[in-house]
Order: structure tokens, then C-alpha cells, then sequence
């Protein structure tokens, strides 16, 4: 049975101008920084997401919207916000998303408001976005720093996508194509600052988190 849609709270209307909006507070800094974390399926960007997530006090993860279904794991606010295809469309229409994507026949997007007033605040704001994604954000916040997560080899991904076990055998050789140029287009189109090969995730979040507070630092010499 497919799980319903719900969410228990409408997501923030997005404002075409969210600086009227904007109070300081007691703890905001001058030095917000948005981080992009990319990388196929079954790489384990997730994982390196969250790690970066715990160990720097004020990094916040930036919560995408969905259209897809809500599943009994799903926590709506934390992994998503689920959305109907109308709400979601709406808020695109009125340019409320930084970058939007489609995935096997879900939208996702990321809410320009939170994050730019998140930004404000001096946080490092977490995306974890795709490629196409990452090139549009990184196009409106030229000073973005991105990291791309690649595996040791297409053998240990397609290894990885197969031990999930969430799948048949056709949609893990859809997933893994997909992986594939993935991979192919972050490495050709420029805009990643650095790729970093997960062959342990914990020797991998310990590099992000060193990359990321190495480029904080620099850029708040700036």
C-alpha cells in the first residue's frame, strides 16, 4: 500500500525579498558559508553529510521539498518537507527554490529563503544536492564551496548499490547508469572544488570537515 502524503506543518511562503524579515540575533556571525555535498547513490554522501552536520556546531542541513511519497521512516522536517505536486509548483512559480530536480518522477528543491537567511545568520548551511543542482546554486552563490564524493571504483558502487538490497536487478543497473554519468558530468563541468574518494567513512568525514573549516577560514580573511 502506498504510504499517504502528509505533512504536519505548511512550509514557509516564500518572500521574493526575506532581508525586511531578517533580525539579528545575540548569535549570528559575519561568516555563513553554503557547503554542497554531491555524489551518486550508494557512495554514502549521506553519511559524510551528517558527519559534517554533527561536528561543526553551527552547520545546519537544508531541508529539500518533496513531492514524492512519505514512507514509515520518513520524518516530515528532518528528511523532507512533503509536498503536493501544486504546493510545490506554486512555490517554483514564485522563485522560492535555489535549484529543483526531477527523480524518477519526483520533484526535489531546495528553499532559497531558509537558506539565504541561514547565511545571514553566519551558519554553514548544508546542501546535498545532485550535479545539475549544484551547478545552478553555485551560479547565484558564486563563494560556494562544493565537494563531490566519488567511489573507489565502478565496481565497489555498483557493489554497494547492490548490497542496500532495495532493489531488483534492473534498478540497480538503472541506478548504477545514472551513477555513472554522474560522476562523468561533476568531473567535467567545473564547478566542484574538491573530489574526495570515500574508501573509509570515517577517514572520508574527517577530510570534509578539515576542507570545510580550511575554506571557512580562508574565506573570513576575505
Amino acid at each position: 500500500m502506498t504510504p499517504t502524503m502528509t505533512r504536519t506543518m505548511p512550509p514557509p511562503v516564500f518572500h521574493p525579498d526575506p532581508s525586511p524579515h531578517y533580525r539579528r540575533l545575540p548569535t549570528d556571525t559575519d561568516d555563513g558559508m553554503l557547503l554542497i555535498i554531491s555524489g551518486p547513490s550508494g557512495v554514502g554522501k549521506t553519511t559524510v553529510t551528517r558527519g559534517v552536520e554533527r561536528s561543526i556546531p553551527d552547520a545546519v542541513f537544508s531541508v529539500s521539498w518533496t513531492t514524492r511519497d512519505r514512507t514509515g521512516v520518513d520524518v516530515e522536517g528532518v528528511d523532507y518537507h512533503f509536498v503536493s505536486d501544486a504546493d510545490f509548483e506554486k512555490q517554483k512559480a514564485a522563485g522560492g527554490f535555489l535549484e529543483t530536480a526531477g527523480v524518477y518522477g519526483r520533484k526535489y528543491g531546495t528553499p532559497r529563503e531558509w537558506v539565504f537567511t541561514q547565511l545571514e545568520r553566519g551558519r554553514l548551511v548544508i546542501l546535498e544536492i545532485d550535479v545539475q543542482g549544484a551547478i545552478a546554486v553555485k551560479k547565484q552563490v558564486k563563494d560556494a564551496y562544493a565537494i563531490f564524493i566519488e567511489p573507489p571504483s565502478e565496481a565497489e558502487l555498483l557493489a554497494r548499490l547492490r548490497a542496500r538490497k532495495r532493489e531488483d536487478e534492473a534498478g540497480i543497473q538503472k541506478r548504477f547508469g545514472k551513477a555513472k554519468e554522474e560522476i562523468a558530468l561533476a568531473k567535467s563541468c567545473g564547478i566542484y572544488n574538491v573530489f574526495i574518494v570515500n574508501k573509509n567513512i570515517d577517514e572520508t568525514i574527517e577530510k570534509a570537515i578539515s576542507l570545510v573549516n580550511t575554506e571557512r577560514a580562508r574565506q573570513r580573511k576575505r
